[in-house]
């Protein structure tokens, strides 16, 4: 079985509003990031600082695929001069679907098994994720919530 990190939560906010928030960066810098720098377009090389629970790192981030409303990804965590492909990178997607007056929204990285990481080091990947995407999500969904009339 594939190595996956999953999360998905119901957000009381249409597709519309979850989409901006998870594909412009000056809302993604709201509830995900400390800073981020990057443009919804296929291709686009950008970065995400990340650090809302641990020192400030700075990943570079590289879009593949933006299918608005529904579905946005891009590759990260490749290192500086090393392309975002198989094998370099963990492909990170966000599916967004309507349901009862609100938005599902998913997040899937894959493609952990290629990064050539210990058995420790994917187990310590993958709980690490599994709760910083829970906690990144529910902060998505309490920021939407809060603003909605």
């Amino acid at each position: 079985m594939l190595a996956t990190v999953e999360q998905d939560i119901w957000i009381d906010a249409p597709v519309d509003v979850v989409w901006r928030t998870v594909t412009e960066p000056e809302l993604v810098a709201q509830w995900f990031a400390i800073e981020a720098d990057f443009a919804p377009t296929p291709g686009y090389e950008g970065t995400l600082t990340l650090g809302r629970t641990q020192e400030p790192r700075r990943v570079r981030v590289s879009v593949q695929s933006v299918e608005p409303p529904r579905s946005f990804s891009y590759r990260w965590l490749h290192p500086d001069g090393v392309p975002a492909r198989t094998g370099t990178s963990v492909l990170v997607t966000f599916t967004l679907a309507p349901e009862r007056d609100g938005t599902r929204l998913r997040v899937v990285e894959t493609e952990l098994d290629d990064m050539g990481w210990t058995p420790d080091e994917l187990d310590r990947y993958l709980a690490e994720h599994t709760r910083g995407w829970a906690g990144h999500l529910g902060r998505l969904a309490d920021q939407l919530t809060a603003t909605r009339p």
